[in-house]
């Protein structure tokens, strides 16, 4: 195999800088693709790892980057779902800031129809979560009442794509106006304003209140008791994250009275084998909606590779509405 040059972004341990670095790109194993990267999409769990608050595992690559799109440029001997030249996009175990990154066959996906190459790094990441949270976890049907918090975000904003392509319908938060107005016309019933409007009072005037099925929450801290307010008997909550802290004074009696399920995850922590089972359930119920352009992507800004600190503070500013990419 050509020995080939990877850029990618280093973090110095002293002061959490990030600069662009140059290495020898890595050797697939068996099962590994080997991506030449096209777009790298920035997550929450980017930005913790940057500041040294959400270390990888460790068997995974330190360079921070956890979904890719772009062309596979060399398959391990194992590999017979991809060959070379192939457009994917991938979700990594790390190393996805980089010009060239390593993926693991049962993590890839084709890149879909309605998708060019940097809109698919888009994908992988909200895909799983969505997928696994809300129709794994949760059994998320067709005709079911699902709120999700955080509507604006890149998985926010694909989830309301996948659970409205599903048959679900949708309601949503997010902090303006501009936003609610945004994702109601990605297909959510009703968008409220956080910053504004209490999303359970809401939900009330429109009659939903304790009809709510399945809710997804990235916000935790105060929201947690009132999920609990709009969930429906034998309700479903699924928290993948905790913005507004991990500690709340709760009423638990609805949990009791209504019969509540309330579960959590991350993503990473998950094995390859698990990652692998959900992109296959994904190929089977929702290829056909992303081929079609029904299940659409957001994208916001996008920053090249030696801007990854500005792309993160970015992130942080929780100013953007969809994803926000690096361009290698």
């Amino acid at each position: 195999m050509t020995v080939l040059t990877r850029r990618y972004v280093h973090v110095d341990e002293a002061d959490r800088g990030l600069s662009v670095q140059e290495d020898r790109a890595p050797v697939p194993g068996a099962d590994e693709i080997l991506i030449e990267v096209a777009a790298a999409g920035v997550n929450r769990a980017d930005l913790l790892q940057w500041k040294g608050l959400y270390p990888p595992p460790p068997d995974a690559s330190p360079i921070i980057g956890l979904e890719v799109s772009g062309t596979v440029v060399a398959c391990g001997e194992a590999v017979t779902d991809f060959e070379l030249g192939d457009r994917v996009c991938a979700l990594t175990h790390g190393g996805g800031y980089a010009s060239h990154a390593i993926a693991p066959q049962g993590q890839t996906l084709a890149v879909p129809k309605a998708f060019d190459l940097n809109e698919a790094a888009a994908l992988p990441e909200a895909l799983l979560t969505v997928w696994h949270n809300l129709f794994q976890r949760a059994g998320l049907k067709a005709g079911e009442n699902v709120l999700i918090h955080g509507g604006a975000s890149g998985i926010g904003t694909l989830g309301i794509g996948i659970c409205k392509a599903m048959g679900a319908n949708v309601y949503t938060t997010a902090g303006s106006e501009e936003k609610c107005r945004r994702v109601e016309a990605l297909g959510a019933i009703k968008a409220f304003n956080y910053k504004e409007e209490d999303f359970a009072e809401g939900l009330d005037s429109l009659g939903l209140k304790g009809q709510i099925s399945v809710i997804l929450d990235m916000v935790g801290g105060d929201y947690i008791g009132r999920n609990f307010e709009v969930a429906a008997p034998e309700g479903r909550i699924v928290n993948i994250a905790f913005l507004r802290g991990f500690s709340a004074e709760v009423n638990f009696l609805p949990m009791l009275i209504k019969r509540l399920t309330m579960t959590g995850s991350t993503l990473r922590a998950q094995s390859e084998s698990q990652k692998a089972q959900m992109v296959r359930e994904i190929r089977e119920q929702l290829l056909t909606h992303l081929d079609d352009g029904s299940i659409k992507a957001v994208i916001d800004k996008e920053f090249p590779l030696e801007e990854a600190q500005a792309a993160l503070e970015y992130m942080e500013s929780g100013v953007h509405m969809g994803k926000i990419l690096l361009r290698p």
